[in-house]
């Protein structure tokens, strides 16, 4: 049985989600609250597993700030934050504050359900474009460190190298691509500082270990 407490500033949001939620057989609501100060003095009081809590609570404590006194008093408790700030700035300052998840006010029933089942099992939980959002990010920038040298060239960087690399002369190249010489030697001094390279064998060699030396 989940122990829940709900925070939040309006009484009927609040009354409409003991409503929801005391009607399932795993969940036990054991008090509410309106700001965060009378969330915290409640928590004391009833110990819940999960707290519930409204992002927002004018002129009252937000819920950011009761969750991170809440965590310092009650460590074990977990928190969901309630909002409806779909933005990863508020998401982030949850996280930080201590939250166990962050779910939206615009959520289906069954999300929220899940939402407060998931972080009362001791896991995580972030609303569904939230998670992809920050997994995306995560792979780009995960991709941006691992990047080498090679894949911070511009791609008229890499076709200007594979034409260098194959042995044709700066006016050779404009004439192939339709651009001046000062161009390919624009792009040829670029591309040799971001690969630090110094002389044409080593570009060579370099171009040889990428395969940029298909003469088809």
């Amino acid at each position: 049985m989940i122990r829940l407490l709900v925070v939040d500033d309006h009484v009927v949001v609040r009354s409409g989600l003991i409503a929801l939620l005391e009607g399932k057989n795993d969940i036990h609501i054991v008090g509410d609250a309106a700001d965060g100060d009378e969330a915290i003095a409640k928590a004391q009081e009833v110990n819940p597993d999960v707290v519930l809590m409204d992002f927002s609570m004018p002129p009252g404590k937000d819920g950011l700030t009761a969750t991170a006194e809440l965590k310092k008093l009650m460590p074990d408790v977990s928190i969901l934050i309630l909002t409806m700030h779909d933005d990863e700035e508020y998401l982030f300052r949850a996280i930080h504050a201590g939250a166990s998840g962050y779910i939206l006010k615009s959520a289906p029933h069954e999300e929220l359900l899940a939402a407060i089942r998931s972080v009362a099992d001791g896991s995580a939980y972030l609303y569904p474009s939230a998670t992809k959002r920050l997994m995306s990010e995560y792979l780009d920038k995960a991709k941006q460190e691992n990047a080498g040298p090679y894949d911070t060239l511009s791609d008229r960087e890499k076709e200007i190298l594979s034409w260098i690399a194959k042995g044709y002369a700066n006016k050779e190249i404009a004439e192939h691509l339709v651009i001046s010489v000062k161009t390919v030697e624009s792009h040829k001094s670029n591309l040799m500082e971001k690969l630090g390279l110094r002389t044409r064998p080593e570009l060579v060699k370099f171009a040889m270990k990428k395969g940029l030396l298909n003469f088809e």
